[in-house]
């Protein structure tokens, strides 16, 4: 059962936190409304993930992160936009805003256990350090990692991106933006509009020598390709094959 301390210094915003919290399979570990009685709880009881506010009385959240030689995994929850590049920096799984809707709460706690995944390795070994994505809409900022992009595709100046087994989300930035932010491989630009995921590739089809359709896992529908888009992808494959 994840193992989850809550940090906020209203008692009420701990409180509701707590109330979302009770309808997972989770453990409440404890709470903490400082810095300094957060560092006491995270020894104490070692928890997996943290939901941290950012304003912590005279500290804050980054405060505490700073302290921390290997801090759990955090989701931040807060009444404010503006630090949303600043939780980026530090590797939040995701950023909720208060109030805090089910659906959301729902949302991180998969990307909890998604991180938690990645970073499990042998004993003795140090975990790399998980990189994430900051996509940031008009209403939100969804905070998200490399591996659960499907694929992307250029509108104009925007950018739509394919999220595996999530709602797709378009994004005011251009596709070479985010080609340079992803490492290839595993991502694979197959033309000017469309970079796919290929560790998330699942199946190809080529039902003529004019293109191809490609099964990405997460996504619901196939992607269609051209003919040049399709020839890229062969070569790529077998380049990358032992």
């Amino acid at each position: 059962m994840l193992r989850v301390l809550i940090v906020d210094d209203e008692r009420l915003a701990r409180q509701a936190i707590r109330r979302l919290l009770a309808k997972h399979p989770v453990e409440i570990v404890g709470e903490a409304d400082s810095v300094a009685s957060a560092l006491e709880a995270i020894e104490r009881t070692k928890p997996q993930a943290l939901f941290l506010d950012i304003e912590l009385g005279g500290d804050d959240g980054f405060d505490l992160l700073a302290a921390l030689e290997h801090p759990p995994v955090v989701v931040f929850v807060t009444a404010y936009t503006e630090h949303a590049v600043e939780a980026f920096a530090v590797n939040a799984v995701d950023y909720l805003l208060k109030p805090v809707e089910p659906e959301r709460l729902a949302e991180s706690l998969g990307r909890i256990e998604r991180q938690l995944d990645r970073i499990a390795v042998p004993s003795g070994q140090a975990p790399a350090k998980p990189g994430v994505i900051a996509l940031r809409t008009p209403k939100r900022t969804l905070v998200v990692a490399p591996s659960e992009i499907a694929a992307l595709r250029a509108d104009g100046d925007f950018t739509h991106i394919m999220l595996a087994g999530q709602p797709a989300v378009m994004i005011w930035r251009t596709l070479a933006h985010f080609e340079n932010l992803l490492s290839a491989p595993p991502f694979l630009r197959l033309g000017r509009s469309l970079i796919i995921n290929r560790d998330l590739l699942r199946d190809i089809e080529t039902p003529s020598r004019d293109g191809a359709r490609i099964t990405l896992e997460g996504l619901g529908e196939p992607l269609v390709l051209g003919r040049a888009a399709a020839a890229r992808l062969r070569e790529a494959m077998a380049d990358a094959k032992p």
